[in-house]
């Protein structure tokens, strides 16, 4: 099984390096794939996958994606976003009423939750490379923070573990285990500004200010990655399922995967905003 995992973990590394270099519509497409499948997980869970109300949610998200391509929307109506929210949120409660009792209101409530939690939080991922400035230096840190706290988190619990975090949700999960992820974090994030200050703009010749700052940044987003992921787990704890799925050998589904990845996604984004502006 380690064997397994450690071969998937490579695997998605290397896929994750070259779609990211790519950037562009190879990036875009990439990040719409991967949230039409984690909404098929999703969905599954929800046991409404092959309802209208999960079609109606394929559709918004395609409908997003297509909109942050063309910014056909965001150009003529103002926010994309929120009117690809607003008219989603409208044809879900216009099916939940013309069709009742057939839907019950957790199906429409979870058809729209995964938009906003997959496909909306995703495309950070393709925003924070490319329409930010360093973006395809700063984009890193989004799995940086993620993969990089979880894989610091299990190494500390192993070694020091004692202290459970969240003894039902989680059994495995220490608090030893939380802040060694979270120290390793701040380390990991510091060395990576160091190697790649120039490019990102964080050069030391204006003080370590700056290059603080953003190791701060990476401690908060390790936090978030780590609520991501019992989140994600809470979920699965809540329908009395192990995994999302079976697509990645050793690791899950999708939503296995990339679970801290959609929570730190944002933040990563909006942090390396206000470091820009500080």
């Amino acid at each position: 099984m380690f064997l397994q995992r450690l071969g998937s973990g490579i695997v998605l590394v290397i896929l994750a390096l070259f779609f990211i270099f790519q950037g562009g519509w190879v990036l875009l497409v990439t990040c719409m794939g991967i949230s039409l499948i984690g909404m098929y997980e999703l969905y599954r869970v929800f046991g409404i996958q092959s309802s209208a109300p999960a079609f109606i949610g394929y559709g918004a998200a395609v409908l997003y994606y297509l909109d942050l391509a063309t910014r056909c929307f965001s150009q003529f109506l103002g926010s994309g976003t929120v009117l690809v929210l607003i008219g989603l949120l409208i044809v879900l409660l216009g099916v939940y009423v013309f069709a009742y009792p057939k839907y019950h209101i957790k199906d429409i409530l979870g058809a729209f939750f995964g938009v906003v939690y997959i496909p909306l939080l995703i495309s950070f991922i393709f925003l924070l490379r490319d329409t930010v400035q360093g973006g395809r230096f700063f984009v890193w840190l989004i799995f940086l923070c993620s993969w990089g706290c979880d894989t610091f988190a299990y190494c500390a619990g192993r070694l020091l573990g004692t202290r459970k975090m969240a003894p039902i949700l989680s059994p495995k999960k220490t608090v030893e285990g939380g802040i060694g992820g979270l120290v390793g974090v701040f380390l990991l994030v510091l060395l990576y500004g160091f190697l790649f200050q120039k490019p990102m703009g964080l050069s030391l010749e204006a003080g370590p200010g700056r290059m603080l700052l953003l190791a701060f940044f990476g401690i908060v987003c390790g936090v978030v990655s780590m609520i991501g992921d019992l989140a994600a787990s809470a979920i699965k704890r809540n329908y009395d399922i192990k995994d999302y799925g079976d697509l990645i050998p050793g690791h899950g589904g999708i939503m296995d995967r990339f679970d801290s990845v959609i929570m730190t996604a944002p933040v990563v984004y909006y942090a390396v905003l206000l470091l820009q502006g500080a």
